[in-house]
């Protein structure tokens, strides 16, 4: 696994050796990013949700992002992120938050324009964190949220004023894109 694009460009991430953490594909990660760079997206504060290695917002920091918050609750996965961060210079840039996603929801302070959620498949089956994302205060007009997800999942369109916008496929791996019905601009 190794950083696809930017600054860090080829640097190699480490991960934990728990096999329930499933970290983003590199030829995953090369479609969510080419998709998003063909998209209106603030990159500025960027939120990597159940961050497990951090490889997507460690991309994003490689690709322009200014900031970016890292949520796990796994305390081996939040010292693998803050390992890789250290390792690639991206520390100073970066804050590792070991909590419930869902709890980062009402603890976190600040608008994201681009919000990565990559939940463990088992922890998928009913949608919830996506709609209480869409209504937090987390998100605005701006936001971007990218959903990585098993194919078996059937996300709705819609998500409060979030509207599915594209999806990515590849083997059992799929990703949802939502925007702001209004659009980013």
């Amino acid at each position: 696994m190794r950083v696809i694009s930017g600054e860090a460009k080829g640097h190699s991430l480490k991960r934990p050796k728990e096999t329930s953490v499933r970290p983003t594909t590199d030829l995953m990660r090369e479609a969510i990013f080419s998709a998003l760079e063909s998209l209106p997206v603030d990159w500025s504060h960027t939120l990597d949700l159940y961050a497990g290695t951090g490889s997507l917002g460690i991309e994003a920091l490689s690709r322009g992002s200014k900031e970016v918050d890292f949520v796990d609750h796994n305390p081996k996965c939040c010292d693998i992120i803050r390992e890789n961060l250290r390792l690639i210079g991206f520390d100073q840039q970066a804050h590792v938050h070991r909590l419930d996603a869902r709890k980062a929801l009402h603890t976190l302070k600040k608008q994201y324009g681009l919000i990565f959620m990559d939940p463990p498949y088992s922890e998928q089956p009913d949608l919830t964190a996506l709609a209480e994302i869409a209504s937090s205060n987390i998100v605005g007009k701006q936001t971007t949220i990218v959903m990585e997800h098993s194919r078996k999942l059937k996300p709705e369109t819609k998500y409060g004023n979030y509207q599915l916008i594209k999806n990515l496929c590849h083997g059992d791996t799929w990703v949802s894109i939502y925007q702001h019905v209004g659009g980013a601009a």
